[in-house]
């Protein structure tokens, strides 16, 4: 992220239009015109001609503009409650209760999550608050600053206790060496409601979800995703859009980790009229996922021209992504994305940065290609830019390839690309994929059927569009070549 920003948290990524609407009143009033979304939820934005005290007091909800690095926003997955699957007893109001109690500004990284969702990282706080099927009991995650390892805390922690254990924490963090004495300390200090854990947490695969467009919540209602691919939100556009939120009785947008938003809510006969607001004003609500899987550093021209490159070349050679998510970091070592695929930029050593010396990067993943492993591995090291592409073409069509299959074949042994080919429909709208391998579950649609077996009255799942919107495409399935050293 650019030092250069100044921020508004928007605690656990949740806000309503009318505060919506006061933050852009702020920012206007300091002469700008557009705002950047955070990996943590929050609002990013350069402020250069206003002091930061004038335009606080311009706010009807005590908003604060932050400056100061040490300050951290609570990410929270409230943005996944009602839309994706959730843990049985995690509704958004527990989100929202949880959050309402937090009444300082913390400087720990503090996560909420449902661990029944991929759209927002479960681990990478410093505490990771993640829910247990135990109603209103969480697992604690905690990985400290000065800590090498992150390590669980021994009991269960109450919804109600969240806020007084992660203060508690804060108070004493600086000086506890290992979670054993955390807990000792904390247990003598609090009066908690904990609970013992009866089985360690397990976190199941997930693929990662299609977040943009308008799609169906519950009977009569809809929720829409939007996504910019450069990531600069218009704030005449986004003050109209609170102005539709509330006019149609929407109280609340959510920001996601993606640099996206996602308003929840939207009755059926609200729906026309959001859609002729979106088309007046030119909004794409159809991205390819293989552009919206991407973390970028915030406001970072030369990582969003890599992209680029890396995104036309998938698309070029007609590569799917489908389920990955890649990261792209400007500093070695600096891994805080939650990506199956890490494309990190090799520092340049001292003695050449007066230089004009091409840059080199490494290529990791997470075991399993799962983020909530926590396990890098190395794929290839010191590596031009213009290798990328065919690198992370091998590693998509390698990801593929291990699905599903044991532990023992995750690594690739063999040297030898063999390729076979697989039928599959995708959807033209959204390039959702219909696969017999894995049939569709959420529509009894088992395993193994074939696409022309399905019924007439079959709709994409994620944008609703009818069965004959389905082309009939191949994959490209191999084995990978042994991982490059240099």
């Amino acid at each position: 992220m650019n030092d250069d920003l100044h921020r508004i948290l928007i605690k656990g990524g949740v806000t309503s239009p009318g505060e919506l609407k006061d933050i852009i009143a702020m920012l206007e009033a300091g002469g700008l015109k557009e705002v950047f979304f955070g990996s943590r939820q929050d609002l990013l934005f350069p402020l250069q001609n206003a002091a930061e005290e004038q335009l606080e007091k311009i706010s009807k909800f005590n908003t604060d503009i932050v400056s100061e690095r040490s300050y951290q926003n609570i990410v929270s997955s409230y943005v996944s409650a009602d839309i994706f699957d959730m843990t049985h007893w995690l509704k958004g109001s527990t989100y929202l209760y949880i959050l309402e109690g937090f009444d300082f500004l913390p400087k720990l990284k503090i996560n909420i999550t449902d661990p029944k969702q991929r759209l927002v990282p479960v681990f990478n706080g410093n505490l990771n608050f993640i829910a247990s099927e135990n109603e209103d009991y969480w697992y604690l995650n905690i990985k400290l600053p000065d800590w090498k390892e992150s390590a669980f805390y021994p009991v269960l922690v109450y919804s109600w206790d969240i806020t007084i254990l992660a203060k508690a924490i804060e108070d004493i963090y600086e000086d506890v060496a290992n979670v054993e004495e955390l807990f000792f300390i904390l247990n003598k200090k609090l009066d908690t409601n904990n609970r013992t854990i009866e089985k360690e947490l397990e976190i199941p695969y997930l693929k990662f979800p299609y977040y943009e467009g308008m799609n169906r919540m519950g009977l009569d209602q809809y929720w829409l995703g939007l996504y910019w691919r450069n990531n600069r939100y218009d704030l005449d556009f986004l003050k109209e859009l609170c102005g539709f939120c509330l006019d149609n009785s929407i109280g609340k947008i959510c920001i996601t980790p993606w640099k996206s938003f996602v308003i929840k809510g939207i009755k059926s006969g609200s729906r026309p009229e959001l859609e002729r607001f979106l088309g007046q004003k030119g909004i794409n609500i159809r991205h390819s996922q293989l552009e919206m899987n991407w973390h970028l550093p915030v406001d970072d021209n030369e990582a969003m021209e890599l992209k680029n490159f890396l995104v036309r070349s998938f698309d070029q050679n007609d590569i799917s992504t489908y389920g990955l998510t890649f990261g792209i970091s400007n500093e070695s070592g600096k891994r805080t994305h939650f990506s199956s695929v890490i494309i990190e930029k090799n520092t340049l050593p001292t003695i050449v940065k007066d230089f004009d010396v091409r840059p080199t990067y490494n290529v990791l993943h997470f075991k399993n290609f799962d983020p909530n492993t926590q396990i890098y591995k190395a794929y290839a090291q010191d590596v031009d830019k213009i290798e990328l592409p065919g690198l992370l073409m091998e590693l998509s069509k390698y990801y593929f390839e291990q699905l599903g299959k044991t532990e023992k074949k995750i690594e690739p042994t063999k040297k030898k690309v063999v390729a076979t080919t697989r039928e599959i429909h995708q959807c033209e709208a959204c390039f959702t994929v219909y696969d017999a391998t894995y049939g569709d579950a959420k529509a009894n649609i088992s395993i193994g059927t074939l696409f022309d077996a399905l019924p007439a009255t079959y709709e994409c799942p994620v944008c609703e569009a009818p069965k004959s919107s389905f082309v009939k495409t191949e994959i490209s399935i191999s084995e990978v070549k042994q991982p490059r050293q240099r």
